[in-house]
């Protein structure tokens, strides 16, 4: 947390903008610090990151994470190919940002993965399904560049989409998007989603909801701003964008189904937003798709990004399901 505004009493100052008479809005400060990329291969880190440009109109760009021990190994070994979305609402954060740089060079060491952070456009001055488009663009990105830490470190075959609270919601929309694409994605091949405390809604408040209404991390009123800020113009909770269980087009849960698609679904009782996850995980788990939960007690929204022992935790459970099943 940036800032000592409660955020029941202004969700607006919380999160660091100011509403503006003509609904759009002024960041005020940033929320979450930003940490530059990385490749100087004469640093002791552990991790190395660059920054590549994707979308140089829409100002969009990923950044590569790859272990320095795969560069230096022979013969190479490749790694799992991990494409990682930053969370923030929709409305904040970074693939820059220090929480996701720390978060995802732990992943690349503990799993070790090759680990892709897409940069998208936030809102309100770019709604979705901008962020979705900026997102699919980057698949489309990867899977055709040439850039060698990709075409020689990461296995194209063992791919999964990551994402952390509204990253989480991304990575499920992207899935989604990408099942029904999978000739054209090739040679990427998504083995499994990874949904880390995703970021969902609805009009109708959860019993987790009202239990945690004076959470002073992630209260719901917080969570009803980001997301008058992100849906469209004119679409209430219920739009398919933040209600996984409104309109569910049950084709393409057929199709990862048939791709044979795991999906990891993680949260803590802390979270308003656990109602949530559970409720879609188990509509998954319904359909036949091979869904794991891993829900702890206690918590609270994005903590494993604040405890290093609950994180570690976290990367034993990721280690584990992407070599099970």
């Amino acid at each position: 947390m940036s800032n000592q505004i409660d955020p029941t009493v202004d969700p607006y100052g919380y999160l660091g903008i100011a509403r503006n008479p003509d609904g759009s809005i002024t960041r005020i400060f940033d929320f979450f610090a930003k940490t530059p990329a990385c490749s100087d291969n004469n640093d002791s880190i552990p991790v190395l990151t660059k920054d590549i440009p994707v979308n140089k109109s829409n100002n969009t760009w990923v950044r590569l994470f790859c272990p320095r021990k795969v560069l230096d190994s022979t013969p190479i070994t490749k790694l799992p190919l991990i494409v990682y979305y930053h969370g923030g609402g929709f409305v904040l954060g970074s693939a820059a940002g220090s929480i996701c740089y720390e978060f995802c060079t732990n992943i690349a060491v503990k799993i070790p993965a090759v680990i892709v952070s897409p940069e998208y456009r936030l809102a309100p001055e770019h709604r979705l399904p901008a962020a979705y488009n900026d997102s699919m663009e980057a698949l489309q990105w990867i899977k055709s560049t040439s850039d060698q830490w990709l075409t020689k470190y990461a296995d194209f075959s063992k791919c999964y989409l990551m994402g952390s609270s509204s990253g989480g919601n991304i990575a499920y929309h992207i899935g989604l998007r990408a099942v029904g694409c999978v000739d054209h994605l090739n040679p990427l091949k998504i083995q499994g989603l990874i949904l880390h405390q995703p970021f969902f809604g609805g009009t109708r408040r959860t019993p987790s909801e009202l239990r945690l209404a004076n959470d002073k991390i992630f209260p719901p009123c917080v969570a009803d701003v980001l997301w008058k800020l992100a849906l469209p113009k004119g679409v209430d909770r219920d739009h398919g964008y933040c209600n996984p269980t409104a309109g569910i087009k049950l084709e393409l849960l057929d199709k990862i189904k048939g791709q044979g698609w795991k999906i990891l679904v993680t949260g803590c009782d802390g979270d308003p937003l656990i109602d949530r996850q559970i409720e879609l995980m188990n509509i998954l788990k319904e359909k036949g798709l091979i869904v794991v939960g891993e829900f702890s007690n206690g918590g609270f929204h994005g903590y494993e990004f604040h405890d290093s022992s609950k994180a570690k935790v976290l990367f034993g459970v990721l280690e584990n399901f992407l070599t099970s099943l």
